[in-house]
């Protein structure tokens, strides 16, 4: 009977050790060649950093008979393709499907043990370090893991069909309903900034191109020059859920172009990034698609809008996408400016103006 696993490396791939603050692999006896002749070798200290030390190491998974087994493939091929920041969310989804899910038999699965796994997962604990973690959407993005890692499974034949696919109607989740007024747009444009560079001028020279184009947060961080062209600014939308990963053109109208110089002029340093820092550095990171130093001024920012405007409730960033693609004229227009290669996506989650109708007579 196997030894039962420590607390602490629960959840983790077969073999891995979390000590500390490292994670380490215990090589099987006769591959230590394959791993510098050492019986433990430590893969890093991140989990992203571990996993990519073990993808290069052992290569393809092509058996499988325990989910645990499946889900070490669809992290190995699957999820280096994802952007940065599903690759972390999804990695995080790892450890929480191994613990409980990692020893059972791949054909064992049933809708029961998707909808007890979610119940328990919805309830909000406080870990160790104060932070609260779980809830009914993490549990929900876990199981979308757990049932892309099935998709694959049928492809990769080691199951013949979805167990759970179309059997499990989970709680939807209310979806963002905040619509930014155009009111309260004009009070954030009058906000000052204390410098003639500073960023609040870049706020609002980006708040001004998120509202024309739509374009995600990634997206418009990334701008260079290279993507200014004669007929217009040329983007590959980067693919996320619901975008179709293809070139998008925003033509040039008199409003975007005074939008772009005056992005440009907002910059502290000549950078090729339209938005940079003080060291002429982009602020979307591609390690880890996070932009922490661009959040933090949009927090302020909006701090300072609640204080010293008449907007009282907060709003995203994201939500000004959402503006963009309400304010369209029409469902298509709005799908195209997004980016997305289904319309359903555009109209469920960011059209979000009432429908106006005309009583019978």
């Amino acid at each position: 009977m196997p030894k039962p696993r420590n607390p602490e490396n629960k959840g983790l791939p077969a073999r891995w050790q979390l000590r500390h603050g490292a994670y380490y692999y215990q090589v099987p006896p006769g591959l230590e060649s394959a791993w510098d002749g050492k019986k433990t070798f430590r893969l890093g200290k991140t989990l992203p950093e571990a996993y990519r030390a073990w993808a290069d190491r052992i290569g393809r998974q092509d058996k499988a008979s325990t989910i645990g087994q499946l889900l070490d493939r669809y992290t190995l091929q699957v999820i280096p393709g994802k952007e940065p920041p599903t690759r972390a969310s999804n990695l995080l989804a790892m450890t929480a499907l191994r613990k409980v899910f990692g020893e059972l038999p791949i054909g064992a699965l049933t809708p029961q043990h998707i909808y007890k796994y979610v119940d328990r997962r919805s309830e909000k604990k406080t870990n160790a370090a104060g932070k609260i973690v779980g809830g009914r959407t993490v549990a929900h993005r876990e199981i979308e893991v757990l049932s892309h890692a099935y998709t694959k499974a049928v492809e990769w034949g080691y199951v013949g069909r979805h167990p759970f696919i179309g059997q499990v109607r989970l709680q939807g989740e209310k979806p963002r309903i905040r619509y930014v007024e155009d009111w309260e747009i004009v009070e954030c444009l009058t906000i000052e900034s204390k410098r003639v560079k500073g960023s609040v001028h870049a706020i609002h020279a980006y708040m001004r191109l998120k509202l024309m184009t739509g374009m995600a947060r990634s997206d418009l961080l990334r701008l260079t020059a290279a993507n200014l062209k004669d007929d217009g600014i040329h983007i590959q939308r980067h693919k996320t859920a619901g975008s179709t990963g293809k070139r998008t053109i925003y033509e040039w109208t008199p409003e975007l172009r005074a939008a772009i110089e005056m992005a440009k002029q907002a910059r502290p340093v000549l950078s090729p990034f339209l938005f940079c820092n003080r060291k002429g550095e982009g602020y979307f990171d591609e390690e880890t698609g996070r932009c922490d130093g661009w959040d933090s001024m949009w927090g302020r920012f909006i701090d300072r809008v609640l204080s010293e405007t008449k907007v009282t409730e907060r709003f995203t960033e994201h939500d000004l996408r959402a503006k963009c693609a309400s304010d369209a004229d029409t469902l298509e227009h709005a799908r195209a400016l997004l980016s997305h290669a289904d319309a359903r996506t555009t109209e469920a989650i960011y059209r979000r103006k009432p429908e106006r109708v005309k009583p019978l007579r």
